[in-house]
């Protein structure tokens, strides 16, 4: 068996296959499984890298069954069975999960990237943290009072929990942790902070008395949040959206993206070597067992799959999902090894919402209970920590990333400029 890519969905696929008589070979273009949730807190220097990633080596290396390749997967011959690799290798397989996920997207406006990172890799946190905290130091240096200004404001794209969670830990950091450390500027007195959405409510999947609660946290911490907004362009210092008719102009130069997304290149590989359809942003539409329709033997979970539920509802793009579809493809791919039929279907369980807006500031909508504020957060710590990260020194991650979050002086600030 062949699984692309190491996150959440793959992952935990491949773990179900430790220690039997499947051979597995595990693809992927870095060494590591990363924690996306909490990469804001990367791009804002609460936490450093490595403490939300885990070397895929570290976690399946002394796995006798489990082959880990650092490569990247460009291709695949369904009829003959075997993927491509960049390193020119040729990978067979009998069964194939294809877990590559999506990266951003801004819907038909690529030049905006340039001016607007988003935020799914290490790399991409790396350049948020880069461009955030360049933008104190050169205000700390600007004479000039309209430069200054510019660089003092901040623009979040997006009021999904990437913007929302983005927006909260970037006015804990202007607001608490860097007031005081500059001589020349105020942080609290002179950052403005920008969360703009399009939709008429940040958090628009959860239920508006959360969504109200998040709003009225966020401006309580100094964020001004702009809905029924939307972006009709993003330059190298200025960010123009319209509101009620009306366009308005934004002076900043940081502005950070975290509205929609696209699927990887898998979506297009498949789309034409496997004749399958695809939706507008390059998802796969799968069967009811995660597979391709014309190849049982071809799956695709996590973010790339586009799978509707018995409700006929598509399933979210979020890591639970990704993680129980992993270990359903899994036990059906040992069923039909061991040579019996696998009658279950998969059924997703929902295991809530949270979202954390600041420190003691959450929501959470668990189903069966909904809660704010600090219980939210204890939530958020207790729930979307332990049970997602999925890594097998969860308690000493769990442990090092809280000394960090509570002590607002310490954190990874550096700035790292390529020469």
């Amino acid at each position: 068996m062949v699984v692309i890519g190491a996150g959440f969905g793959g992952l935990y696929a491949v773990k179900q296959f430790v220690n039997t008589d499947i051979e597995v070979t595990l693809v992927d273009k870095r060494n590591f499984h990363l924690f996306q949730p909490l990469l804001y807190q990367v791009a804002t220097g609460t936490i450093s890298a490595p403490d939300i990633s885990a070397p895929v080596r570290s976690i399946f290396g002394d796995k006798k069954n489990i082959t880990v390749r650092l490569d990247i997967a460009n291709g695949i011959d369904p009829y003959n069975r075997y993927i491509q690799t960049k390193s020119h290798a040729r990978i067979r397989y009998d069964d194939l999960i294809v877990a590559t996920g999506v990266s951003h997207h801004y819907f038909g406006n690529d030049e905006w990237e340039k001016h607007a990172p988003g935020l799914k890799s290490i790399e991409d946190a790396f350049e948020m943290r880069r461009r955030i905290f360049s933008a104190f130091e050169m205000a700390e240096n600007e004479t000039d009072p309209g430069r200054r200004k510019q660089l003092l404001n901040f623009v979040i794209i997006g009021g999904g929990p990437t913007g929302v969670e983005l927006a909260g830990a970037l006015a804990d950091l202007a607001f608490k942790t860097l007031d005081g450390h500059f001589h020349n500027i105020d942080t609290k007195k002179e950052c403005e902070i920008y969360l703009i959405e399009a939709l008429p409510k940040v958090l628009p999947t959860f239920e508006n008395k959360l969504s109200d609660i998040s709003k009225k946290y966020l401006e309580k911490m100094g964020v001004n949040v702009l809905t029924n907004s939307k972006v009709v362009d993003i330059t190298s210092d200025t960010v123009i959206y319209e509101q009620k008719g009306q366009r308005h102009v934004l002076e900043t130069k940081t502005t950070l993206w975290g509205a929609g997304v696209r699927a990887s290149a898998w979506g297009m590989i498949l789309s034409e070597a496997a004749n399958v359809e695809v939706d507008k942003v390059g998802r796969v539409y799968v069967k009811k067992d995660f597979s391709l329709p014309k190849y049982n033997n071809i799956f695709v979970i996590g973010d790339l799959a586009r799978f509707q539920d018995k409700n006929n509802e598509f399933l979210p793009g979020v890591a639970p999902v990704a993680m129980q579809a992993g270990e359903f493809v899994a036990k059906l791919i040992k069923a039909r090894a061991e040579g019996y039929n696998f009658s279950e279907e998969f059924t997703y369980k929902d295991k809530g919402s949270l979202a954390v807006i600041g420190r003691n500031k959450a929501v959470a909508d668990l189903g069966y209970m909904k809660a704010q504020g600090f219980v939210a957060w204890i939530l958020w710590i207790f729930v979307h920590i332990c049970f997602l990260i999925g890594f097998d020194n969860k308690v000493s991650v769990l442990i090092k990333w809280a000394l960090n979050y509570f002590n607002q002086d310490k954190g990874t600030s550096l700035i790292f400029v390529k020469e």
